[in-house]
């Protein structure tokens, strides 16, 4: 058949949070047992814009997922290219809501397998785009109770907490300060654009999970080199990748604070291939820079699924 278009609404109609955490968790699986590939992220710039090309394959699929970071852009930027074992063109995905959920499943699955089976309390640092889906997934794979939230902005952080309580039934409080958010935390998100360290690694509590979400620039930081060197365990999604993109990493390797020998990647850790939590007591770190596998998983499953409920546009590209 023709390859299929499918728009943000078909993505958003097949592909629920649940369905994203157990999309990301097999693919996981597959990653750590060779039945699955993946490569590292890849940019070409202009003066004005930058490209991203994630490409993967699994499951007698494969695809990639291309995306352009530019201030003035409009209009989707987001988009993924499905294609059978045999390399025949299967769909083109709108794939923003898609990177959403497939991010929040990330980390849910990298808190399912590394925080405190008691963990209660939530700290989300940031109330962006890709905010709610942290929030949103987390809660599926801890009995979580309580949620805070900060943001710089007074404003968006209330609008962020009032929309998020109303959405998932639990309270969402917004906090004044990043300390008020993150000390008594449990599990912590940060999913910001920011350039340097959102909180203060001495404010985590002994046993707290992190997930640090926002960057995938080797020039920035958004947790501070304590933050690292604190972590008994520090998982990556691709190492490789890692040691090109994460600034968080970086900066405490080049410090001598902590080694790239102690990473370890998600998908062992979800695998039973790598430690987990040794203690109750243990900070656990998940620098999530984002890989084209999850995209792929995604799609493929978004794809199956618009077949069978007869959604899409059929493009015009002979099969």
């Amino acid at each position: 058949m023709n390859p299929l278009y499918l728009t943000e609404a078909d993505v958003v109609a097949t592909l629920s949070v649940r369905d994203a955490l157990g999309l990301v968790e097999n693919a996981a699986r597959a990653l750590a047992d060779g039945r699955a590939q993946n490569r590292p992220r890849q940019r070409a710039y202009t003066d004005s814009a930058v490209i991203n090309v994630l490409a993967a394959s699994y499951d007698g699929r494969m695809g990639h997922k291309t995306y352009t970071v530019a201030p003035k852009a409009r209009g989707a930027r987001f988009w993924h290219l499905l294609f059978d074992e045999a390399g025949q063109m299967l769909a083109m995905t709108e794939a923003d809501a898609l990177g959403q959920l497939r991010t929040g499943a990330a980390s849910a699955i990298a808190t399912r397998h590394l925080a405190r089976d008691d963990a209660r309390t939530l700290a989300i640092i940031g109330t962006g785009w890709q905010a709610h889906t942290q929030l949103e997934a987390i809660i599926h794979v801890r009995p979580i109770s309580r949620i805070l939230v900060y943001g710089r902005d007074p404003q968006r952080r209330a609008s962020f907490a009032e929309a998020m309580t109303e959405r998932i039934g639990l309270l969402v409080e917004p906090v004044d300060n990043p300390h008020d958010a993150v000390a008594d935390a449990d599990v912590v998100c940060t999913i910001t654009n920011a350039d340097s360290p959102v909180f203060d690694g001495r404010w985590l509590k002994k046993g707290a999970h992190v997930n640090a979400a926002g960057s995938n620039r080797a020039s920035a930081q958004e947790i501070d080199v304590e933050t690292v060197a604190r972590a008994g365990i520090v998982a990556v999604e691709d190492v490789a990748q890692a040691k090109v993109e994460s600034g968080d990493l970086r900066a405490a390797a080049e410090e001598g604070r902590w080694s790239w020998d102690d990473v370890v990647t998600l998908s062992d850790v979800v695998a039973g291939k790598a430690t987990r939590r040794t203690s109750p007591d243990e900070i656990t770190l998940f620098e999530s820079l984002g890989i084209g596998l999850w995209d792929l998983a995604a799609a493929s499953h978004v794809f199956d699924a618009c077949v069978i409920e007869g959604r899409g546009t059929k493009l015009p590209i002979p099969p």
